[in-house]
């Protein structure tokens, strides 16, 4: 039926995360990573290839700079994207896009889309990021494409033309069906990834890349805000210890200690 595209981010590292001594996030510091739930959307898509048939593309943005200083990370997570079962990959960077923001993340993704990939029947996209965690790009692809849009997905079947999948709703699942072409985002409850082989791996670095600039992708839009700093929060404990004769008494204690901290 068409090609899978799959929305593939390099994010910062969460478990390596750095801080500066005046407190502030070190984003320079810390090393990307292909998001965990990528590697879901990427399962997903070799899942239903059979399927639809034709190619799966993974879509990079660099969201973090300097770009010259990640230019290794993001050959990494582009090799591995590749190694999870991409066929080819396009990866956009430029430091024009930097740092990430949504409305031109979104923009830029769903331009590359419609130059790159016009015939694809599904995009995939995990439901959220680990180190920014918005949630937004699926639905604004989706909104630019002009494509409908099924999130949070943990189960999807292909019926015809058509796209079936069952999604969490807080305390229920909901089963959704949608025409394709379609935009999905998915949960990591979808599958349980596979770890690619050495011989997929060895097999990565032949695939097709091509690499875009901020021209390739146009028009791309103002920006409408600038990050200010990103701070480590911070958690320090008062160490307060109370005793008391009898459990009244502890009552009464902790509930004047409470007042006198402002929580009551």
């Amino acid at each position: 039926m068409g090609d899978i595209v799959v929305l593939v981010k390099p994010s910062l590292n969460p478990d390596m995360t750095r801080s500066k001594p005046d407190g502030t996030v070190d984003l320079d510091a810390i090393p990307l990573k292909l998001d965990d739930i990528d590697a879901n959307a990427l399962e997903a898509a070799k899942e239903l290839k059979n399927t639809l048939g034709g190619k799966i593309i993974a879509l990079l943005l660099l969201p973090w700079g300097p770009v010259q200083k990640r230019t290794r990370e993001l050959k990494m997570v582009t090799q591995e994207a590749l190694a999870r079962g991409a066929d080819e990959a396009y990866i956009v960077s430029d430091e024009k896009l930097l740092p990430g923001d949504p409305i031109i993340t979104a923009t830029v993704l769903s331009n590359a889309i419609k130059k790159y990939a016009p015939n694809a029947s599904l995009v995939l996209v995990a439901e959220a990021s680990i180190d920014q965690t918005t949630g937004q790009i699926a639905g604004r692809v989706a909104a630019k494409l002009g494509l409908p849009f099924i999130s949070y997905a943990r189960k999807i079947t292909i019926n015809g033309d058509k796209i079936v999948a069952e999604r969490d709703v807080e305390d229920h699942i909901e089963v959704m069906e949608a025409s394709l072409p379609a935009v999905v985002s998915v949960t990591q409850e979808i599958n349980e990834p596979r770890p690619p082989t050495l011989l997929q791996i060895r097999r990565a670095g032949k695939k097709p890349q091509k690499t875009l600039s901020a021209a390739d992708v146009e028009p791309i839009p103002e920006r409408k805000k600038e990050p200010v700093e990103y701070k480590i929060l911070t958690v320090s404990r008062k160490q307060i210890i109370i005793e008391g004769d009898t459990l009244e008494e502890i009552a009464e204690k902790l509930i004047e200690a409470l007042e006198k901290e402002g929580v009551l």
